[in-house]
This record gives structure tokens, C-alpha cells and sequence, in this order.
């Protein structure tokens, strides 16, 4: 049951990076683009809305929502060129990870969690 686990948290991952290379692609159509890239850039984002630490609704957003997400993104791009873009992840998937990379995702998230607090200090001094 843990190799079956281990796969599908594989292929979720997977699909999660072909869902980032469908949504830069010219073919895919513009509705599957704006799901694939909102799906892709939470799932792949170091940092969670619902935080983990959570109990239950920490890890719902794991466990339910981003494979939902995915699913649906999948179903609105057409078969073939799913194919091509999950062969394009697998790719992808042994080349080096990028820290920097990781740091500037952080840093946005700080940006607009700073510009988020600004605002509300200013609504509410």
C-alpha cells in the first residue's frame, strides 16, 4: 500500500510540473491555461494557504484540493498534448533542483504578505 502511495504522490507531482509547462504553451486552449497555471503555481508553491500545523484542514488542501485541481486542469487539456507535457515534466524531473529558484518564490510570498498587512493597517488604524 506505501509503493501505491508513493506512485500517486509521484504522478500528482508530475502533473503538477506538466500542468506548468501546459499553461506557457500556445496549444493549450485559454481556459485550461488559467486552471493549469493557478493549479500548478499552488501546488508547486513552497508555501501553503492552509498551513500544515492545521489539524485536518492543514493537509485537506494536500490530499483533496491540488489532486482536484489537477484533475479537472487535465480533463479541459486535450489527451495528446497532456502526453507531451507529462514526457516534458519527466524530463525536467532529473535536472538539478534551484535554490534560488525557491528563494525568489519565498520572497513573493513575503512581498504580498507584507503588502497584504500594509493594506489592512492602513484600512484599519
Amino acid at each position: 500500500m506505501l509503493k501505491r502511495i508513493t506512485q500517486w504522490a509521484g504522478r500528482v507531482k508530475r502533473d503538477a510540473v506538466a500542468l506548468w509547462i501546459a499553461a506557457r504553451d500556445p496549444r493549450t486552449p485559454l481556459i485550461a491555461k488559467a486552471v493549469a497555471a493557478a493549479v500548478a503555481a499552488y501546488a508547486l508553491s513552497p508555501i501553503d494557504l492552509i498551513p500544515d500545523f492545521i489539524p485536518v484542514l492543514g493537509y485537506l488542501d494536500d490530499l483533496l484540493i491540488v489532486p482536484a485541481g489537477i484533475a479537472l486542469a487535465v480533463r479541459l487539456i486535450p489527451a495528446e498534448l497532456m502526453s507531451e507535457f507529462r514526457g516534458q515534466a519527466d524530463e525536467r524531473a532529473s535536472r538539478p533542483r534551484s535554490a534560488v529558484g525557491a528563494a525568489i518564490i519565498v520572497l513573493i510570498w513575503l512581498l504580498g504578505l507584507a503588502a497584504l498587512g500594509f493594506w489592512a493597517f492602513r484600512q484599519f488604524r
